[in-house]
């Protein structure tokens, strides 16, 4: 792509982005607005037959009225609105994004020798085949024993999301472990529509259609899942927004433990929610307490296990492995304007006022680092001049052309 390339990757990823944030919005929306509106049904005089309940709601200066069936109609309207493209195109998107970032520069996002040297190819085939063996993981489980019980099943579920969340750590980057994780549960959601939820709606009005009545279990099953997506719902926001915030996965040993506390706590918030739209009078206040302490429970792990922090709990960082004698470096007058502008931020103890964490988990301590992330600083610094950030550190001009000529990128005067 030439000089374009660069321009051509923010740009798509920008664009990719924010389909992937529309479509979200709309789908997960929705969804809070139906368990909102199925925990509101009220038994009301004068309801047809075959009505579970009605729920009144003032909106944008309109009354509704919402009443929804125990099973269906006895007849379909011509205009059924059907709840399913939200669902489809936030996961279709943020595969896209997926495919984008982390497997389209896998290098940078995805890959990290020091935990496994695989190649591009061999990183997103993994990927790729886990998120679609996650779904089938999942709805085996659904579909086992344990799926008679929603508390015993949410627990199977619960421990399955943990224990592949410490696998993907094995495989990948803690970057990249993290998203994985996020992208599992997402799939599972939009999964539940696609292959629960949406058929056996279909299976229902197909026998309407034949005059029989639908069988109950039907509606059972896709209102189980349903509630799981509603439940996953904040834990996969939490972790997908996680990649911008390398203070979440600074150290890889502690992400299973931290994945398990954004579950729980954001499990706990729609607890709430779903119970104080259901009966206002009982608000389940505890709730936000026991969320509070797990998210306080993430914080304090994960800041905990960062390399910048005195360990605790035996999650020191692992080792750094040293590079490869063969290792790609840095030219030395590249490196020491890098190491003098940049690297007061992206080092493993970053020295620079109120940086925790090197940004983005970025890091331009050595010549073999450096040399790693050249196509990063080709677009910061040299075609964009983004950092460093406002020039703290003053970079000069002939400073970025240094860097301009080891990058091939034609020096302006």
């Amino acid at each position: 792509m030439g000089a374009w390339g660069p321009y051509v990757w923010e740009w798509g990823s920008i664009l990719i982005r924010w389909l992937h944030v529309t479509a979200a919005i709309a789908w997960i929306g929705g969804s809070f607005f139906f368990m909102h509106l199925d925990a509101s049904l009220r038994k009301r005089a004068g309801m047809a037959n075959g009505v579970q309940g009605i729920s009144w709601q003032v909106h944008g200066g309109g009354f509704y009225e919402m009443s929804k069936y125990t099973l269906a109609p006895p007849s379909l309207p011509d205009d059924l609105i059907w709840h399913k493209w939200q669902s489809y195109w936030t996961w279709i998107s943020g595969f896209v994004l997926l495919c984008w970032v982390y497997y389209g520069q896998s290098s940078f996002f995805l890959i990290d020798p020091a935990v496994l040297a695989l190649s591009p190819w061999a990183a997103a085939l993994i990927g790729v085949a886990s998120l679609a063996m996650g779904w089938i993981v999942y709805d085996l489980i659904c579909k086992s024993p344990l799926g008679r019980n929603d508390a015993t099943l949410l627990a199977g579920v619960f421990v399955y999301v943990v224990a592949t969340a410490y696998v993907y750590t094995l495989v990948f980057s803690a970057r990249g472990a993290l998203i994985h994780a996020g992208a599992l549960m997402a799939t599972m959601m939009t999964a539940n529509v696609a292959m629960i939820i949406m058929p056996n709606q279909r299976k229902s009005i197909a026998r309407l259609l034949k005059g029989e009545a639908p069988d109950p279990k039907w509606g059972k099953q896709a209102k189980q899942r349903s509630t799981h997506n509603n439940y996953i719902t904040l834990p996969v926001l939490f972790l997908m927004l996680s990649n911008h915030y390398p203070a979440l996965y600074a150290n890889a040993r502690t992400i299973p433990a931290l994945v398990t506390c954004v579950i729980v706590a954001g499990a706990l918030v729609r607890y709430f929610y779903n119970n104080w739209h259901a009966d206002h009078t009982r608000p389940a206040w505890w709730a936000w307490l026991a969320a509070a302490v797990a998210l306080w429970g993430a914080f304090w792990i994960a800041t905990s296990g960062s390399p910048g922090v005195q360990p605790v709990l035996g999650l020191a960082p692992p080792l750094v492995r040293a590079a490869a004698a063969d290792a790609p470096k840095a030219p030395a007058d590249v490196v020491e304007v890098v190491t003098t502008r940049c690297s007061m931020c992206h080092a493993p103890e970053p020295v620079w006022e109120g940086v925790g964490e090197a940004p983005k988990g970025v890091m331009l301590d050595t010549s073999e680092h450096i040399a790693r992330y050249a196509a990063a600083i080709r677009m910061q610094a040299v075609l964009t001049h983004a950092m460093p950030p406002n020039n703290l550190t003053e970079m000069t001009g002939k400073e970025r052309a240094v860097l301009a000529r080891w990058l091939g990128v034609p020096v302006t005067n």
